[in-house]
């Protein structure tokens, strides 16, 4: 394929695509929560007061949409929110669960994203003592953490207590308290039911899966809306309810994953034809073949009996494994 990258307007094209974000009803509810939040904690420390926190629990499968959902989050927080780096006031900071997810690893994650580095080996208790200090210090209002089911992941119920116990303590830290903002897998719930305090303190947001026939309309006029975002014209089989039931198959019905693939099949329409482009399924089954390698017979895009195909699967040839 020859490839049309030399033309500033269709780069300038790619780049505006690859950014656009398309709210959903799940971002649209954590927009509404987080300003929420936001705004009830400037007016408890504009009066001086301290008040119970709530916090943010936002969850999907692999491909949701869940960290490009926080990216967008970030990006529209990004004047409202004050973030001076490490040596500054940084009044939202993320961090990633490490493995494993002890009590310790995790409170040295915290102190490292709140922007101290932690020289000397030191106890759990210790480590997030100094956590809670460096987030008054740099005036944090929110935490988030991400991959936030992992904080049960082989653990026993009384170390499962314990991490309960110190989220609710950093929303209860009468100096200084901060708000939670955990993304996770759909075991992120069994964490939070798990105390009916926590559960009590938490705005629950599910990222739900594309239905196989109700979200046909919904798939349709996505790729039409970044169609028209790109001035990209598309075939007339991308506009039938099978396509839809394909796309949204091969996504593995996951809105984030679906996005993905609109994007990068308009990528390689414009990169092909430049401004001349005209989407094709086509792009479609070659960007699937890209993320996957599979035979011609296991592409959603080409299959005829489509449903049968494991979309999360790469390398397969179609044989049973000797």
């Amino acid at each position: 394929m020859t490839m049309n990258t030399s033309n500033p307007e269709v780069r300038q094209i790619i780049q505006d695509i690859r950014s656009a974000y398309v709210p959903t009803l799940a971002y649209e509810r954590l927009d509404d929560y987080f300003g929420q939040l936001l705004e009830q904690r400037r007016a408890d420390l504009d009066e001086g007061i301290v008040s119970d926190l709530k916090s943010i629990a936002l969850v999907g499968g692999s491909g949701a949409g869940k960290t490009t959902a926080i990216q967008e989050l970030r990006r529209r927080y990004r004047n409202r929110l004050v973030c001076d780096g490490p040596d500054g006031i940084n009044e939202i900071v993320g961090l990633k669960v490490p493995s494993p997810a002890t009590m310790k690893f995790v409170a040295t994650a915290a102190l490292h994203a709140a922007g101290y580095p932690l020289v000397r080996d030191r106890s759990a208790a210790v480590i997030w003592g100094l956590v809670k200090q460096q987030f008054k210090l740099r005036k944090t209002l929110f935490l988030h953490i991400d991959e936030a089911q992992d904080l049960a992941q082989h653990q026993t119920d009384k170390e499962r207590q314990a991490i309960v116990n110190t989220l609710k303590s950093l929303m209860e830290n009468s100096q200084w308290p901060v708000g939670l903002l955990l993304t996770g897998m759909p075991g992120l719930k069994s964490i939070i039911n798990q105390d009916a305090q926590l559960a009590r303190r938490m705005y629950p947001i599910e990222i739900e899966r594309l239905s196989q026939f109700a979200g046909q309309d919904q798939v349709l006029g996505l790729v039409a809306r970044y169609c028209d975002r790109a001035k990209v014209q598309r075939d007339e089989d991308l506009k039938t309810p099978e396509f839809a039931s394909r796309l949204m198959h091969a996504a593995d019905y996951e809105f984030g994953l679906l996005a993905q693939f609109i994007v990068e099949a308009l990528t390689r329409a414009l990169r092909s034809d430049g401004l001349e482009a005209c989407l094709s399924k086509r792009h479609f089954s070659e960007v699937y073949f890209m993320r996957t390698a599979v035979m011609p017979g296991l592409n959603p895009f080409l299959a005829e009996d489509f449903i049968r195909i494991n979309p999360r699967q790469c390398f397969d040839d179609g044989r049973d494994d000797e």
